[in-house]
């Protein structure tokens, strides 16, 4: 008689020794003490530490387990740090470059010895996997040091600002966007505010905070809501520059106070990136960047949630698409199954928050219910998750075929793993599909002919255009900026980015989107 045999079951995932938001916390407490007391992070204003504002609950993304929360301070208060930041801009701005520099690098040199933990901390926080964590970090740190090497020549003719620069940004990247900018603005010899995102990465930003205010940086790091903090961080006569990365509802808000008070300004906002597919066959190469698209679940501003496809190439953009999204691998970013085991490879693990999940699953069960075709539909029953963890912030990939108007999802950036396809017939239509939201940071378009991409490129309404392959923020000398309702102010990136927060020779004109003129770059 032929005995069957059971395959053994794989042994239950674990927590990753020493990853727990515990032992985060516990190093953070040792390395910065002045900044983490007991269970609670301060706020830094006056050159010091205080323990005000009201600290509220917070949960990690990653299992729903408690984490710091922020300490929320009320207007009045965040006035007095806003003149307390325009103290220490008025001395800092005459501090010789040689020396701002040297505290600039060794803050540098802080933050690569607590690289690890500052990205452990992203983890926690806002749920990033382990590579894209340390990549955030890296960023940060790689990009500000090329500014240290060449500021000489970035700031030839030009001067600080008569006032500080105020910094409100999302908080998907809290190292390679707000470290970074505040690190280049203090460089250039500006004080510098930023507000905690409130939907995470407060610990993070208060080490990194704690490692540069300890060089000497003038940074001011404060937590409160946006109703709160926008006339202190936005309208008050102290500050030099408003910097803002996030949504364009905000944006547009921040938009009409700094234009009607004539205040210098860095706008980033959000828009519906799209790859076109015309006239194209190279399927392969297609196949192998889909999973790449997938980083981080889409939460970025440069994603890419949107594919315009020639109606006659579907049936071979399917065949290439399809098999690259099932591949993507989304899991408990610290779970592994032996101790020794390094942590694992994954695409994203889950999104910000629970309500974020539960808001973009009713907005593509809607879609559905309205007319839109799923093509896919992931699951997390096979994921690499705890026994009995809390699931709720985490949503498999989907594919929507022909969104309708009538969705969210057809015209704005959904900010999570939800792809969607529209199908046109002709060149009218496929820039016209790729221009839906009024303008984007990126798009690409895949074509085999160079003259196809040559003459519709400079119609698609995006900063960057990528032929065949994903534009990206950039690093370093690359600009950035956006195009229509993406984007208002200074364009940043390379020496735009000094220029931005500096003054330079009387009647200059900025490149950017401005109320008055729009000049490129």
């Amino acid at each position: 008689m032929a005995t069957t045999l059971t395959p053994p079951l794989s042994p239950p995932l674990s927590l990753k020794p020493g990853t727990s938001w515990a032992d985060a916390w516990q190093r953070c407490l040792t390395v910065a003490p002045e900044a983490f007391h007991d269970d609670r992070v301060l706020n830094l204003w006056d050159t010091r530490w205080q323990a005000d504002g009201r600290a509220l609950a917070a949960t990690s993304p990653v299992d729903g387990g408690p984490i710091a929360g922020p300490p929320r301070l009320d207007a009045a208060t965040a006035q007095r740090a806003v003149r307390a930041s325009l103290d220490q801009h008025r001395a800092w701005r005459h501090v010789p470059l040689a020396e701002r520099r040297a505290r600039v690098s060794a803050t540098l040199d802080a933050l690569t010895e607590h690289r690890e933990l500052l990205a452990l901390l992203l983890v926690h926080e806002i749920g990033k996997p382990w590579r894209l964590a340390q990549a955030d970090v890296d960023r940060a740190i790689d990009g500000v040091r090329w500014y240290v090497d060449g500021i000489e020549d970035m700031l030839d003719g030009r001067a600080p600002l008569d006032g500080p620069v105020s910094n409100i940004a999302s908080w998907n990247y809290p190292m390679s966007v707000l470290v970074h900018a505040m690190l280049v603005q203090a460089l250039a010899g500006n004080a510098v505010i930023a507000k905690a995102p409130t939907d995470g990465g407060l610990s993070c930003l208060t080490l990194a905070c704690a490692l540069a205010a300890r060089e000497g940086i003038p940074a001011t790091l404060v937590s409160g809501s946006g109703s709160e903090l926008s006339a202190p961080l936005v309208r008050a006569p102290e500050i030099g520059c408003v910097s803002f990365v996030g949504g364009r509802d905000t944006g547009a808000r921040i938009a009409t106070a700094v234009a009607d008070l004539g205040k210098r300004h860095i706008l980033e906002q959000e828009g519906l990136n799209t790859w076109g597919i015309w006239n194209f066959t190279d399927w392969d190469s297609l196949t192998a960047v889909i999973p790449k698209l997938f980083d981080y679940g889409k939460q970025r501003c440069t994603a890419y949630p949107r594919f315009v496809v020639q109606r006659s190439a579907f049936a071979e953009f399917l065949s290439a698409y399809l098999p690259a999204v099932r591949s993507v691998r989304v899991g408990h970013p610290l779970a592994v199954a032996d101790p020794a085991d390094p942590l694992p490879e994954l695409d994203f693990g889950p999104l910000i928050n629970a309500a974020k999940a539960k808001e973009l699953t009713d907005q593509v069960a809607e879609a559905i219910d309205r007319g839109a075709v799923p093509l896919h539909r992931g699951s997390l029953a096979d994921a690499p998750l705890l026994p009995g963890q809390d699931t709720g912030a985490y949503v498999a990939p989907v594919t929507l075929l022909g969104p309708p108007p009538s969705s969210p999802l057809h015209h704005a950036e959904p900010f999570g793993p939800v792809d969607t396809i529209v199908l046109v017939d002709t060149e009218a239509e496929l820039l016209a599909a790729m221009n839906a939201s009024n303008g984007a940071l990126v798009a690409t378009l895949s074509t085999d002919d160079p003259e196809t991409y040559e003459r519709l490129s400079p119609q698609i309404r995006a900063f960057k255009v990528g032929r065949g392959k994903p534009r990206s923020r950039g690093d370093r000398e690359e600009l950035f900026g956006g195009f229509g309702a993406s984007w208002r102010g200074a364009f940043v990136g390379g020496d735009l980015l000094v220029k931005a927060v500096t003054e330079g020779p009387a009647g200059e004109r900025l490149p950017g989107n401005f109320p008055d003129y729009q000049l490129n770059a």
